[in-house]
């Protein structure tokens, strides 16, 4: 794998896209799983764009507002203490974006509340990320990936989603590519990535199958 290759990997599967790419393929792959079946493909991608909104670009303004003002030296985050204050404040942002869902878009939490959970669940995911982040260097883009495989994993064995197994098998190939661009780029050691991952697995795992 390329350089290239590699960083191309880290832009397209960053961890805040990870959400976006969850709920896409729940929406539209096993929408009955949320409840969402009686929508609309265009309501489904009207709920995914706000998603979307809440858990990348506001996230993203808020980092490259950091970046901007002095607060952290680089947007890809590369030092513990350039990480801490971004992942702390995203966190902040996702639960409060778990709480609309939840607690103001109160419809939808009625047909769907799976979705607020697991927003809620990825918050506490990043939550977790800072707070190892004050002394070592986790792999987020491991926690991310590792989140949607376990998210999508764990649906299809409790509820039995054969329509899944296809977009799983592709997840874990995506997430060989993540693992080995992160190396590639020396953004992590092998420890790292390997802890991303289970920290991501198994707080998705926790929430499926204890909260779903």
């Amino acid at each position: 794998m390329t350089t290239r290759i590699a960083y191309f990997l880290s832009v397209v599967l960053h961890p805040l896209l990870m959400p976006t790419l969850l709920f896409g393929l729940l929406f539209f792959q096993v929408p009955a799983a949320l409840g969402l079946d009686a929508f609309s493909p265009s309501l489904r991608l009207s709920l995914l764009v706000l998603i979307f909104v809440g858990t990348f670009m506001v996230p993203s303004l808020l980092i490259y507002y950091l970046f901007r003002s002095g607060s952290i030296q680089s947007l890809q985050l590369d030092t513990l203490a350039d990480r801490r204050l971004p992942y702390f404040l995203t966190a902040l942002i996702y639960a409060i974006v778990a709480y609309l869902f939840t607690f103001q878009m109160q419809a939808l939490s009625i047909l769907a509340p799976e979705i607020g959970i697991l927003i809620a669940s990825i918050a506490v995911s990043i939550l977790l990320v800072g707070l190892i982040s004050l002394s070592w260097q986790i792999s987020a883009h491991s926690v991310g990936i590792g989140g949607v495989v376990g998210v999508i994993s764990s649906l299809m064995l409790k509820f039995s989603l054969t329509d899944l197994f296809v977009p799983l098998l592709l997840l874990v190939l995506l997430t060989g590519f993540v693992a080995s661009a992160r190396l590639r780029l020396n953004a992590h050691t092998p420890a790292q990535i390997s802890a991303g991952l289970a920290l991501g697995l198994i707080v998705s795992l926790i929430t499926v199958f204890w909260l779903i």
